[in-house]
């Protein structure tokens, strides 16, 4: 609807960027951190590894320090599983206590709200090697994992984050995530590993409010609006269908401790319904989640399905399949552009993932990614023209101000991201920064930090608290 006065955003509001911890740290090795999945894993051809990255871990007092200057109110990131126990479970590495101690007091000395997320795809390589999510061990190993991080951070760190994007690794297996190609249903395995999830996070929560009575924590799906190609009732079927799959399963099971009953059909047809053992609902009906974190691109758009292979299509540079036989075909949506690696961009599709969400399940909403990935030139005078970043977040932020004027409760707006860091598809030459590292895919060169354009853009929206988007 049209507003003829927008609501401000709130005083407090969390203006800040976002980051993982193995896109941005590098020191792979160092100080007794262990190995992850992504440590372990392939790269494509022509891309960089994740074993120096951004050098955040040696360069973060810099980083907050620039941070600071654009005057984050928050910063969103990531610990890594495996600088507290190297193995994913056993002795504690102090080294890795002390590196997020000093990260976490570094942001706190310049007034920025540390957010922290607790696992960002980085599984411990020692746990994938025992059946990672597949083996419930790994529940305990998490919920032990947590204790951890409460007891040691829980003083100062008051938003917590469970586990990012759990939709797009139990979707996009192949793309993202670790699939064992030997398992006969990789789907169903791809289920049970999601149930397991869910119950890590449920007792995760739990744990939460039990150690951190001040703190409050969420999920932190990738959440997007799904169209119907057109108003035909079939269409609009295979969108709702691809809502329940895609979205609603993941934030029933964390809102209310249930399956999504369309989704929980799916699995049924399908095949892939997960072992359900005694006990397992009460444990997922106790997670009640303070707020809803979600990262946030583009939508989608469906067709009904022809029940034939061509219900599947390729979308966007990782080559991420959209469509399944017989539930929905994908289709491309004419009304939107594309980003360089052929992303849909769609700012009102930003609003309209807020209002759902909203109308939901009436929880505060937290946004912990939002970019535009580019081929950044840096050019003579270490000047960094990236109007197209700024054009596309501004289109974001004033459809983030219309949700809020909707009656959203929208507390935070975290972009992805705040450096430059290594796409986990397309190594460092994709880049979503504000601020530019001096490196190429293979040449570290000097690392050396340099504001964007943006940067300065975004320093000026934040310090008149979103008024000023010019």
């Amino acid at each position: 609807m049209y507003h003829k006065k927008l609501k401000p955003f709130p005083k407090d509001f969390l203006w800040g960027a976002s980051t993982s911890a193995y896109q941005v740290e590098g020191a792979y090795n160092e100080d007794g951190k262990g190995m992850s999945v992504i440590d372990m894993g392939k790269h494509p051809e022509g891309t960089t590894d994740f074993k120096v990255a951004s050098d955040h871990y040696h360069h973060y007092k810099e980083d907050i320090a620039l941070f600071a200057e654009m005057g984050f109110k928050a910063y969103r990131f990531s610990i890594a599983w495996t600088r507290i126990f190297p193995e994913g479970t056993g002795e504690v590495n102090p080294k890795g206590i002390a590196f997020y101690n000093d990260l976490i007091n570094e942001l706190i000395s310049h007034n920025i709200e540390p957010i922290v997320t607790m696992y960002h795809f980085d599984l411990p390589y020692a746990l994938q090697q025992k059946g990672g999510w597949s083996n419930r061990e790994t529940i305990d190993a998490f919920e032990n994992y947590a204790r951890t991080l409460f007891l040691n951070f829980g003083d100062r760190v008051k938003y917590w984050l469970t586990i990012n994007e759990q939709n797009m690794m139990i979707l996009h297996g192949a793309a993202i995530g670790i699939v064992d190609k030997n398992v006969k249903n990789i789907e169903k395995e791809l289920y049970q590993q999601n149930h397991n999830m869910f119950l890590a996070q449920a007792k995760a929560m739990k744990l939460c409010h039990e150690l951190c009575p001040n703190a409050k924590i969420g999920p932190a799906p990738n959440i997007s609006a799904i169209y119907p190609a057109s108003s035909k009732p079939e269409d609009v079927l295979a969108a709702a269908n691809l809502s329940s799959i895609r979205n609603w399963l993941y934030l029933d099971m964390a809102v209310f401790g249930r399956y999504n009953s369309k989704a929980w059909s799916y699995l049924e047809e399908k095949g892939y319904t997960p072992e359900i053992k005694d006990g397992d609902m009460e444990i997922l009906k106790g997670a009640n989640p303070d707020f809803i974190a979600f990262n946030y691109y583009s939508t989608s758009t469906v067709a009904e399905s022809k029940n034939d292979e061509w219900d599947k299509t390729s979308i966007g540079d990782q080559q991420i399949v959209i469509g399944e036989q017989g539930v929905y075909r994908g289709v491309k949506n004419p009304y939107l552009e594309k980003t360089q690696f052929g992303w849909e961009i769609d700012p009102v599709g930003f609003r309209n993932t807020l209002c759902e969400m909203n109308e939901r399940y009436n929880l505060p909403l937290l946004v912990t990614e939002n970019g535009l990935g580019a081929f950044d030139k840096l050019e003579e005078g270490d000047v960094v023209n990236d109007d197209y970043r700024i054009d596309f977040l501004r289109k974001h932020i004033e459809q983030a101000q219309l949700a809020i004027t909707d009656g959203v409760k929208l507390i935070g707006y975290c972009p992805w991201s705040a450096i430059d860091l290594v796409s986990t598809h397309q190594g460092f030459a994709k880049r979503y920064g504000f601020i530019y590292v001096n490196r190429d895919e293979f040449d570290l060169k000097d690392l050396r930090r340099i504001r964007k354009k943006s940067f300065y853009w975004y320093k000026k929206v934040i310090s008149t608290n979103g008024e000023d988007l010019k």
